[in-house]
């Protein structure tokens, strides 16, 4: 990663839950304009039926001029996540049938979510093309502060509470790597907030990670309303180890939603950057067809954080060393 002239904290990466893949586009040109380019089973048994994988469609709402009122936003995303579940999406099995997982299916789906970025620059136009990247991962203890808006009501904070320190021990498990939910002095910082409240968060988050650059400022202040969450992930170093991390939840968000961007965004700020089309079953698509980390989802943790692998690995040098980790995953769960 290029370091932002004047900060100490580089860009970041960006990794934003919506519909279609234009907004995912705006984060990268955003990024390209902050200077922020990276050089960077048994034979016997038969097979389930394979689903045929859901295309992602955008949902097209009324437009609302910003600042949309908290009652508008709210039935937004109460619209939105209903309409996905008649879609057949924001699926809750872990584990589904009609998508077995094979060693082929992880190895590809772990190289395309941790080592590959969705679009190049091309001139002064971002282009969707995957383009290699490098592996990156945290090395310090991973400390998640969860923080509320004035607007969450206590009933939603103590669940979800509740909800990521149960998350946190869980990665922590998947990966081997120390994960938890701390009240203060956190290095990833997952916050709560409703329209009002993100749009007014600049001098918050300005606290929370000193150095952030105004473009992050700026792409927080202004998500676009086709956005449920995001999250950015920063390297004080200039390298490939993480060192703090944000993510932005919508507090306006249904339960089902809400919990879904706690599954990717907190999953994806680990070090698992990308979706992908290969990606299935799994939160790390473009089609939000699982609302849950999945059996895959979880093993691309549990790969990532393999010490086989090192921050700043390339494909080349990855791969062989991937499909042994992989081998052996699948061997133990045989």
């Amino acid at each position: 990663m290029h370091r932002v002239a004047r900060h100490s904290l580089p860009c970041p990466d960006r990794h934003l839950r919506a519909w279609g893949r234009n907004v995912t586009a705006l984060a990268v040109a955003l990024a390209v304009l902050a200077g922020c380019i990276r050089p960077l089973p048994p034979a016997a048994v038969t097979a389930p039926e394979v689903s045929a994988a859901p295309q992602a469609r955008p949902i097209r709402a009324a437009p609302i001029e910003a600042p949309p009122a908290p009652d508008q936003v709210t039935a937004y995303f109460a619209s939105l996540e209903a309409q996905r579940l008649s879609n057949g999406l924001l699926r809750r099995d872990r584990a589904p049938r009609d998508l077995p997982v094979s060693t082929h299916l992880v190895e590809e789906a772990f190289v395309r979510v941790a080592l590959y970025e969705e679009y190049i620059l091309t001139g002064s136009r971002v282009i969707e093309r995957e383009t290699p990247a490098s592996l990156r991962r945290w090395q310090a203890p991973v400390q998640m502060q969860l923080s509320f808006g004035d607007s969450v009501p206590d009933a939603t904070r103590a669940a979800d509470t509740g909800f990521v320190t149960r998350y946190a021990a869980r990665l922590a498990g998947l990966t081997g790597h120390p994960v938890s939910r701390v009240d203060r002095g956190g290095n990833f910082h997952v916050l709560v907030l409703n329209e009002a409240e993100r749009r007014a968060s600049g001098p918050r988050l300005q606290q929370l990670i000193p150095g952030v650059d105004s473009v992050t400022l700026d792409l927080v202040r202004d998500l676009p309303l086709t956005v449920s969450c995001l999250v950015l992930a920063f390297s004080r170093s200039g390298t490939d180890t993480y060192t703090d991390a944000l993510a932005i939840i919508r507090a306006e968000l249904p339960d089902l939603s809400r919990r879904a961007c706690y599954y990717e965004e907190l999953a994806q700020g680990m070090g698992l950057p990308n979706d992908s089309p290969r990606a299935r079953p799994s939160l790390f698509n473009d089609t939000a067809e699982f609302a849950v980390l999945t059996v895959l989802d979880e093993q691309m943790l549990r790969i990532l954080y393999d010490p086989r692998l090192r921050p700043g690995m390339r494909e080349a040098e990855a791969r062989p060393i991937i499909r042994r980790i992989v081998n052996e995953l699948m061997a133990g769960e045989s």
